[in-house]
């Protein structure tokens, strides 16, 4: 039967509906979900050995492959008076291959019986060991392929070797699948519909590249010829890997380019402030702008000035000062007449947000608007009416029943958290309003090209001067009586100090360490201090007088939950002791950090660890190395790789299912460089009408990106 891309899983030969349903466990619904399914590994079992030189591989307990013919195939029943009598079968295979004979052994597989018979040519991959009583050697459970009468797993001729005598490929699986039943059905299609794929990346890019061909690169993929070096398979980096990436990220390039250049054609608001508002609140502030400041607030002016809609991504470490710079940007927006609002993914950072900026926006005569999923019915009139000049609020802004008189400018806080979509919904509360975005995330390049490729994006890299690098050091439970001592010395000195718990309260359901808890404890060892509690089950109202206590100096000690990793600024904060510091991701621990170091004077943090896994352990020494906020995402994108780091599903873009944006960051810039270039050349592909549909397939219903005029 003949199968083609589309063609249902359940019709391949091998499959049935039966094996359908647990395929689609992996997301493999069609022939081309298969082809895509990747190897997330490599063994090679293309050398055989002889049995008489088995013994010289028993110290490096490495797989190996074997040949040889069937001298006997029983099932053993181990001691039948012991206490697993009738329990524990065996079934055991006697191989020899003219040199010296094998045992296998497979535990409570005696149905294996029925596929083996004397005489039979067999390849065997595993591990050889001595047997328990040591009187020769054995394999424990190895895979195996019968080479002579075919394989009740396998769909291909008999004289092609796939689960042995090769570099074979090894699949995830998911429960009901084998790895030879898989490796079975993914051999059949590579067989019959490979050489049919169409390749439709433009010729003339492939030859610039020297790329191999697309079916190639797929066969070589799934079943590697002779001659593919394991390593650069395992790897991710053979020839054949690179193309496939390339593909992927071209495609996914191609779209942010439709997405850019779409958004370029549309007429936006020019806007042409005169600056006296933004003068009067510079010479309002205790401190002056520094140079990257200036020059970021400079490119969003100059992209605020133009008719076309801004589109542009602040990124800047903790503390490098964006929401200064973005409220420079929704003044100059107020005084061209038009309404500004700040969106931010949690109440506790919008409350924060307006906390910050209402004081410096009131004296200037201006109204601002908080809005949360709280207070979201409480005087929305102001925002239709045009009444507030800014609004700053959570999700709860794009909701239908909110409506802006003449929105001209969205600023969005750690847009990762909202998503393309809700950043596109924001977006049509106004028309063509500009919109920035701010990430207190450092990204790395390669991450920002993904995931913000349709986006400017400008780098605040450059901290407040007279700022000391917070000294970061991991401490054990055990040395607690020298983090009281700290605090304390902090407290005389007229400091104050952070102590951060992963939770609120106690419960059965965990041990960890907990806020409440946590408080009383202190209060009985520093009863001579003020000691606040800030977390997020608290009131609005109740959050905002402790921050305003902490703030002016009241509260010498701040015992909190995560609500305070964004948007807290004390610079009288010295010290933060973060309590279970092996439960935090590297970028919250970073956030974390950074609520100290404000001020002029040293400042320290305390990774408090209760037991480390060995990825909490690199990350708490990734903290420890560095204060670098790219540097600490280029760690974490490199141990949690970016699928976690940075989930493409939470952005509203497609996966990648090849690439790998850390191995490949340099196919993905000479992706974007191509994919960019032809957009531009023809934005609608009129001259590569395969190339369009496939991307249009890649993207899905995301986005509308070939828009019809």
């Amino acid at each position: 039967m003949g199968y083609d891309l589309a063609s249902p899983i359940q019709y391949v030969k091998g499959v049935g509906p039966q094996r359908a349903r647990y395929l689609a466990r992996l997301e493999i619904n069609n022939v081309r979900d298969a082809l895509f399914h990747l190897p997330y590994r490599y063994e090679d079992r293309s050398s055989l050995i002889k049995i008489s030189q088995l013994a010289a591989a028993l110290a490096d307990a490495r797989m190996i492959t074997v040949a040889g013919k069937v001298l006997s195939a029983e099932v053993v029943t181990p001691n039948p008076r012991g206490p697993r009598r009738g329990g524990l079968r065996i079934f055991e295979l006697l191989l020899n291959d003219g040199s010296g004979s094998l045992r296998a052994k497979w535990f409570n597989q005696a149905y294996l019986k029925k596929h083996f018979k004397p005489g039979q040519d067999v390849v065997l991959y595993g591990v050889v060991k001595n047997n328990y009583w040591g009187t020769g050697l054995e394999m424990t459970n190895p895979e195996y392929e019968i080479m002579d009468d075919g394989d009740d797993d396998t769909t291909h001729p008999s004289s092609d070797q796939i689960h042995t005598g090769r570099i074979v490929p090894v699949y995830h699986l998911t429960e009901g699948i084998s790895q030879k039943q898989l490796r079975s059905v993914m051999y059949t299609i590579i067989s019959s519909v490979v050489s049919s794929v169409r390749d439709t990346m433009p010729h003339e890019i492939i030859s610039r590249y020297h790329l191999p061909g697309l079916s190639e690169s797929m066969a070589n993929v799934h079943f590697p010829g002779p001659g593919i070096a394991l390593d650069s398979l395992n790897s991710g980096s053979s020839p054949y890997h690179e193309r496939l990436s390339f593909d992927e990220l071209f495609t996914f390039q191609a779209g942010l380019a439709i997405i850019k250049k779409g958004e370029v054609l549309e007429k936006g608001i020019s806007f042409h402030p005169n600056g006296s508002l933004a003068d009067r609140l510079r010479a309002d502030l205790p401190y002056t702008l520094t140079g990257a400041q200036e020059r970021v607030l400079s490119d969003i002016l100059n992209d605020m000035r133009s008719p076309v809609p801004m589109n542009r991504l602040i990124q800047g470490d903790v503390g490098s000062g964006k929401t200064i710079v973005a409220l420079l940007a929704m003044l100059a927006a107020v005084e061209s007449g038009y309404q500004a609002a700040l969106m931010a993914p949690t109440e506790l950072l919008s409350e924060q947000h307006y906390m910050n900026i209402h004081p410096l926006v009131e004296k200037l005569g201006l109204k601002i608007q908080l809005l949360t999923g709280s207070k979201k019915n409480k005087n929305i009139e102001t925002i239709s009416s045009g009444d507030a000049n800014i609004v700053v609020g959570t999700h709860a802004l794009i909701q239908e029943s909110i409506s802006f008189k003449n929105l001209g400018l969205i600023v969005i806080d750690e847009q990762h958290r909202f998503g393309v979509m809700q950043r596109a919904t924001l977006r049509k509360k106004g028309v063509n309003p500009d919109t920035l975005i701010m990430t207190a995330t450092p990204i790395p390049r390669t991450l920002a090209l993904t995931l913000y490729g349709d986006l400017d994006y400008s780098v605040i890299d450059e901290l407040p001067p007279n700022r000391s690098p917070v000294i970061t050091r991991q401490l054990s439970e055990k040395q607690k009586e020298y983090i009281y001592q700290l605090m304390d010395e902090q407290v005389k000195k007229g400091s104050q100090t952070y102590i951060v718990y992963p939770v609120i309260e106690e419960s059965d359901k965990t041990t960890l360490k907990a806020a409440i808890t946590g408080m009383e404890a202190l209060k009985a060892k520093f009863p001579q201090y003020n000691i606040g509690l800030l977390h997020g089950r608290m009131k609005p109202a109740e959050r905002e007088e402790v921050m305003r206590e902490f703030k002016k100096g009241s509260l010498h000690i701040l015992v909190a939950t995560t609500v305070i990793e964004v948007g807290v600024d004390v610079p009288n904060a010295t010290l933060m002791v973060i309590i279970h510091a092996e439960r935090f991701g590297l970028a919250q621990l970073h956030q974390l950090r950074g609520r100290v170091g404000r001020g002029s004077g040293q400042s320290h943090c305390i990774l408090l660890n209760y037991g480390a896994a060995e990825d909490a352990a690199k990350r708490l020494a990734v903290m420890v190395r560095t204060n670098d906020g790219f540097k600490i995402a280029e760690e974490d994108l490199a141990i949690r790789g970016p699928g976690e780091f940075f989930g493409t599903k939470q952005s509203g873009l497609p996966d990648l299912k090849v690439a790998n944006i850390v191995r490949d960051a340099k196919l993905l810039e000479v992706a974007r460089k191509e994919a960019f270039a032809l957009i531009e050349k023809d934005t609608q592909l009129q001259n590569y009408p395969e190339l369009r549909r496939s991307i249009e397939d890649f993207w899905g219903m995301k986005l509308d990106l070939f828009k019809t005029a």
